[in-house]
């Protein structure tokens, strides 16, 4: 199993998070809340309102979101979903731990206890200059006050 960890669309109750649910995709386990221990900038952008973190660390905010462990039928579907590695690319991130429920081994309950983990993460290094130039935020919601309202694939 893998960690990931999700900021945008993907979290539960935004427009994409019927696929971490849809075991025909593979299994993906909540685990906790949590946010990156360094700064990124995070932007909606494009034509379609999709969030983005754009990997400039140090830069931005602690980014919010969900921790999750998958398997590698998951991972795979979640490679091709985010479009890895042409608009996406899948790195590891120190995430700090906010809120814990996963359940596993020592490893687990250490990682934990610590208060970081180390998660894959969907950033970009692929994006128009002017996206630096973009709002940043700490946390995702398709429906929040900044009236850019996700646009579903299926709707594109």
């Amino acid at each position: 199993m893998a960690r990931v960890f999700v900021y945008g669309t993907l979290k539960k109750g935004q427009p994409n998070y019927k696929h971490m649910i849809n075991t025909a995709k593979g299994l993906a386990k909540f685990q906790g809340r949590g946010r990156t221990v360094e700064k990124y900038p995070l932007v909606i952008a494009g034509k379609y309102n999709v969030p983005y973190m754009l990997n400039i660390p140090g830069t931005g905010h602690h980014v919010a979101g969900e921790i999750y462990s998958v398997d590698d039928q998951m991972l795979q579907f979640l490679d091709e979903f985010e479009g890895c590695p042409d608009m996406y690319q899948r790195t590891l991130m120190r995430i700090e731990v906010v809120e814990w429920e996963g359940k596993g081994g020592a490893g687990e309950a250490r990682a934990a206890a610590d208060g970081v983990v180390e998660c894959f993460v969907y950033s970009t290094t692929t994006y128009p200059p002017e996206w630096v130039g973009l709002p940043y935020h700490d946390s995702y919601d398709s429906s929040g006050k900044h009236g850019l309202s996700y646009v579903l694939r299926e709707s594109r």
